[in-house]
């Protein structure tokens, strides 16, 4: 049963360009422009008359678009909550611009270990990850740790959370790895149960639907669970809505100052009725889409994702603002 029928996601990507060179990324790859203000504040009076709640600023690296603050308090004024997740080398310079415009507050960390953390990153973060924490808390934001999970780092889990979470009171986020474009990578079971298991910890969130699409084997396109096209609206640093996904990117449609009547189009909403059924979508399990897909449609995943995220919700207080939409 469908509960939301209009989109309540935006994913913004300011930039495709990253001062990291993430092995399970390929978006640094991409030559890149940065959004400008002017389209910005057309496209978030739009995307909130289309029903959209939350916007993530998102890239590549969000922190190197040098107007972020703006952005974010235009998308402030109207009433969206926001998101930003960042690999922490530019924080301690903007943090003191970016104070309370951020809803939810992520820093990537894959280890608590330097070296193993920055050469994941490939690039050296790890102690800029550690000062932005101490920033952030300074200032009174209430940051989130994203710890992207690979078979390989999944023992460091214990490590991370006993020294840097649970002394800094922070939420550790799981994010299991996901495969696109020959990149990111798989779970196996084994690694997959000790996941649920980490998630039932103190100031530890996973979304268990998350678990449950890998143990099914991802979307499948004869019954897609993905709802990504229908729920999150997707906006390139050229200023155009893609669909049906960011990572599929089978069409973009120039915005040209009118988000909303494109949404709603003949054409895209052709496109939108496709989610989840192309070939492509096989398999498919990129947390970024599946979370709000979760969300819009009461069955086993919505069942599955409602306890990890009322608990996530009361932890950060940010079910108040639930409320109001």
């Amino acid at each position: 049963m469908r509960l939301v029928s209009h989109p309540v996601l935006c994913n913004y990507y300011l930039t495709y360009r990253c001062n990291a060179t993430c092995g399970f990324c390929d978006i640094w790859e991409r030559p890149s422009p940065y959004v400008t203000l002017d389209n910005f504040r057309q496209n978030v009076r739009d995307l909130k008359a289309l029903g959209v709640k939350v916007i993530d600023f998102t890239g590549g690296e969000p922190l190197l678009h040098r107007q972020l603050d703006e952005l974010l308090r235009e998308a402030k004024k109207q009433g969206m909550i926001t998101t930003v997740t960042t690999n922490g080398l530019l924080y301690p310079k903007y943090a003191e611009r970016l104070h309370g415009l951020v809803d939810m507050l992520h820093f990537s960390l894959d280890s608590p270990i330097r070296e193993e953390h920055d050469q994941s990153r490939g690039v050296k973060c790890f102690d800029k990850v550690m000062e932005s924490i101490g920033v952030a808390r300074r200032l009174g934001e209430r940051p989130d740790i994203l710890f992207t999970v690979f078979e390989e780092n999944i023992h460091q889990i214990r490590r991370l959370w006993e020294d840097i979470c649970i002394p800094n009171d922070l939420v550790l986020i799981l994010n299991p790895v996901f495969e696109y474009n020959d990149v990111g990578g798989r779970l196996s079971p084994a690694a997959l149960e000790e996941l649920t298991r980490w998630g039932k910890q103190k100031n530890v969130y996973l979304n268990d639907g998350f678990v449950q699409l890998r143990l099914d084997g991802g979307n499948h396109v004869a019954d897609p669970v993905c709802k990504a096209a229908s729920t999150t609206l997707v906006i390139s640093p050229e200023n155009k809505l893609v669909l049906p996904c960011y990572h599929l990117g089978l069409k973009e449609f120039p915005i040209e100052g009118n988000l909303k009547a494109l949404y709603q189009s003949e054409e895209v909403q052709k496109l939108v009725a496709l989610e989840g059924r192309l070939p492509a979508c096989e398999g498919c399990a990129i947390n970024c889409y599946m979370q709000p897909s979760f969300a819009v449609e009461m069955n086993k995943y919505w069942w599955k994702a409602l306890p990890s995220t009322l608990k996530y919700n009361r932890i950060k207080g940010t079910w108040k603002q639930m409320l109001r939409f």
